[in-house]
């Protein structure tokens, strides 16, 4: 029986961990910018999601230093990194939907990175360790 991971799962969580470290950078980009200068988002809508520029700063901080660390993780092929990428590019995905009245493009393209980390974390999921089968 061959004990080596699929080249497919291999190469989709490599590209999960690339699309986790680019989502990341950008959620801690977000998150500084809210901090630094909490005028530079404006609300066009008024939303049910309404909280300070400063709270919204620290969420994409720290949502970007969780992002880059699964990134991280991953490449080392750490299941725990693909655990952790999973769940935390649905929390990413869920906070930029709320996010969405201040900056919306963004907020979409951001979306779209978790939901691409989402699929490719978890499409060939068995195929990392096939001994576990």
């Amino acid at each position: 029986m061959d004990t080596q991971p699929s080249k497919w799962a291999v190469g989709y969580a490599a590209a999960a961990a690339a699309l986790l470290i680019l989502a990341g950078t950008f959620q801690f980009i977000a998150g500084l910018v809210g901090l630094i200068d909490d005028e530079f988002y404006v609300v066009g809508e008024k939303w049910v999601f309404e909280f300070d520029i400063t709270t919204w700063g620290w969420i994409h901080l720290l949502l970007g230093i969780v992002l880059v660390g699964s990134g991280l993780l991953i490449l080392t092929g750490n299941l725990l990194g693909r655990i952790v990428g999973v769940v935390v590019a649905g929390v990413s995905a869920v906070a930029n939907f709320m996010w969405m009245p201040y900056y919306p493009v963004w907020s979409l393209v951001l979306i779209a990175f978790a939901v691409a980390i989402i699929w490719a974390l978890t499409v060939h999921g068995r195929d990392i360790n096939p001994t576990s089968n």
